[in-house]
């Protein structure tokens, strides 16, 4: 099974991030993230991976009928190698190298581990999952199953109070922001960054907590359609998956239901009962339901969720 945040490799050696669990018309939903080099692996950023795949790898642009879109995606039959972050992460507990970073990572689960988190819930993947880690790297810590998850935020949350983890400093809250395309100011990004508790550092290392779910909801059918872009206002009434890729909100919006969001920059953004400002792509179905997606890209420029304060 493909899991969003496995890793593909294909036959010309690229490697693609899983963005979507499933497959989708004998595809795998991906994005590029490393390309063969000189050295190594190379990453390879959103607009790069772009620019290659339409120059050199068509083959790899899927247009979506479903989505009406054109995704990153690999067809089965390309697929080289499939690399797992849970059976990455069991490698690199058990290696006694004296790599600082994986050593980083090991203090780092048996922190969460003090906090009653299962190791076997747990996996890695960026850089450490492909092996093309550097010092400097982040440590990037997957959650199969939400009761995890929330536990580790938790966890996340009591041991930076209690000093066994750090707070991310100003200089890598802000490298974040300017990573993400920066589409609010870095005050109420960070806002609403500081009250997710899914991000911290170890040593000086920043780590990332992410949600992946093994038995994802099946998605609908039903096709849908772009219909260009909207700003609204909403309450939300429901905020289940708010950490759930894609995320998404229930709004309490007469026309429009939900907003879901595909770049990780908005999950956990707002929680049930805030209001909301929304700027993303209104999509209506065959059936003329009405939904907005925020972060066809991975920066989404001049889209945005925030709550209003």
């Amino acid at each position: 099974m493909y899991l969003a945040r496995d890793f593909i490799e294909t036959a010309e050696g690229l490697v693609f991030a899983v963005t979507l669990s499933g497959i989708e018309d004998g595809r795998i939903i991906a994005c590029l993230r490393y390309r063969p080099g000189a050295g190594g692996w190379t990453k390879v950023g959103s607009r790069e991976a772009i620019g290659l795949l339409q120059e050199r790898f068509p083959q790899y642009l899927h247009y979506s009928p479903r989505r009406d879109a054109i995704l990153q995606a690999v067809p089965l039959h390309r697929i080289r190698r499939h690399r797992r972050p849970r059976e990455r992460l069991r490698e690199l507990l058990a290696q006694e190298r004296d790599d600082p970073l994986i050593r980083r990572l090991q203090r780092l689960t048996a922190r969460l581990s003090d906090c009653g988190i299962a190791t076997e819930h747990l996996g890695i993947t960026g850089s450490l999952l492909l092996g093309c880690h550097r010092p400097d790297s982040d440590l990037d810590l997957v959650c199969y199953h939400r009761d995890t998850f929330h536990q580790a935020r938790e966890a996340v949350r009591d041991l930076t109070a209690a000093g066994r983890l750090q707070p991310l400093s100003e200089s890598l809250w802000r490298t974040t922001w300017q990573r993400r395309g920066r589409p609010l100011d870095f005050p109420t990004w960070l806002w609403h960054e500081r009250r997710k508790f899914n991000k911290g550092a170890i040593d000086g290392t920043k780590f990332d907590l992410m949600l992946v779910e093994e038995n994802p909801a099946p998605e609908t059918g039903q096709h849908w359609h772009k219909a260009g872009h909207l700003t609204l206002q909403a309450t939300v009434i429901d905020d289940a998956d708010a950490f759930a890729t894609p995320t998404r909100y229930r709004l309490d919006h007469p026309q429009i239901p939900e907003v879901l969001c595909f770049t990780a920059t908005y999950m956990g953004q707002a929680r049930r009962g805030e209001r909301v400002e929304i700027r993303g792509r209104l999509e209506i179905s065959e059936a003329g339901d009405r939904r907005v997606i925020v972060g066809a890209s991975r920066e989404a420029p001049g889209e945005y969720v925030k709550v209003m304060r």
